[in-house]
């Protein structure tokens, strides 16, 4: 094993008991009543707040609350509920091919499968492992705007490209984390590790993090 491996693997251990330690509760911050639920919202999720989404989603499952029913509408009454998360046209094209899937193909069980989640138009691989991982505890890594961010900033990677950071992280934390490292790193990009004005002085990791020293 390569010498920065081995550093990474020793920051990495420090990364994850500090803030396991100030985010004890961590999880996933869109609401996961059940699976093709979540699912819908992780597609709403793309460059817009979980708060949305969760508020959005809910209206959409009231009307209407299974997949046979969205897929059943025309776009245009899916695009007006879903409008408040943006980027209507796509979303409503992804959701919609969605709730096909799962009434067409996959038997309203949804595949513990990545290349097989990606087929759906706006579902890619960050939204894909949110879904294995969420709804069957495969081990995977979300990378999002906080992890890519805190990955950078603690020096676990030098990459801006998700898929380069995504492997750096595999690498650095044991399997059994990898899900629970993408909650604690949102949790932390959102009280101390801001894109503009980090907290350093107060966030858990200011002793060891690349930013600080």
């Amino acid at each position: 094993m390569a010498a920065k491996d081995i550093k990474n693997i020793k920051l990495a251990k420090q990364i994850y008991d500090a803030l396991s330690t100030e985010f004890p509760d961590s999880s996933c911050s869109l609401e996961t009543d059940c699976p093709q639920n979540l699912a819908i919202r992780g597609i709403l999720s793309a460059q817009c707040t979980d708060k949305r989404v969760n508020i959005t989603a809910r209206q959409l499952f009231d009307r209407f609350p299974d997949m046979e029913s969205i897929a059943s509408q025309e776009p245009e009454v899916i695009a007006e509920i879903i409008k408040p998360c943006g980027l209507t046209a796509s979303k409503t094209k992804s959701v919609m091919a969605f709730a096909k899937k799962m009434t067409d193909e996959w038997g309203g069980v949804i595949p513990n499968d990545v290349d097989a989640l990606m087929e759906v138009p706006g579902i890619g691989k960050k939204i894909a492992n949110l879904i294995i991982g969420e709804v069957y505890g495969t081990p995977a890594v979300v990378v999002d705007t906080h992890c890519k961010r805190v990955m950078k900033r603690t020096g676990i990677t030098d990459s801006e490209d998700p898929a380069k950071v995504e492997k750096d992280i595999m690498k650095a934390f044991p399997e059994e984390q990898w899900i629970s490292i993408g909650h604690l790193s949102v949790d932390l990009g959102r009280k101390y590790c801001t894109a503009r004005a980090p907290k350093c002085g107060e966030c858990p990791l200011s002793s060891f993090c690349k930013r600080r020293i």
